[in-house]
């Protein structure tokens, strides 16, 4: 069986820590709002992020590479700083939403970024191409949650 070369497994590795702190992060952000629609969008962001990260662990392991266990140092600030945020903004569904639009963002680019490795496995591109897809719909259903508040 084929294995990644040690650049693409590292890539991957980083996208499956930051799905680690999308996961983390939403469940934060679900904790900080009161209105039940963005609630509910938060805590289904943060299920869809540990299904991708078990898929992305699933892949990179039948790769032969190492897993990396665990989130960032940066998304544990990250998740700090949104509890600071919601407790001194009056509009704390606005920033929450304004957050996880940026998180989404930031992850399309980086699924962009790994994408774009010509040597990955059809497979691992396959789970690539629908984690991204799903990233994109949530970032367009985001907007129609803003006119909720």
């Amino acid at each position: 069986m084929k294995t990644y070369s040690e650049k693409i497994g590292n890539k991957l590795n980083d996208l499956l820590e930051k799905t680690y702190d999308a996961e983390k992060g939403f469940k934060k952000a679900s904790e900080n709002v009161q209105h039940v629609g963005l609630k509910s969008y938060f805590e289904q962001k943060s299920q869809e992020r540990r299904s991708f990260g078990h898929a992305l662990k699933t892949e990179i392991s039948s790769f032969g590479q190492d897993v990396d266990k665990g989130g960032s140092i940066t998304g544990n600030l990250h998740r700090t700083w949104m509890d600071v945020k919601a407790f001194i903004s009056p509009e704390n569904e606005e920033s929450m939403l304004e957050e996880a639009i940026r998180g989404e963002k930031a992850a399309l680019d980086e699924y962009s970024n790994v994408l774009s490795e010509t040597t990955l496995p059809p497979s691992t591109q396959t789970v690539l191409v629908e984690q991204k897809n799903k990233i994109s719909d949530g970032l367009a259903s985001i907007s129609k949650l803003e006119d909720l508040k």
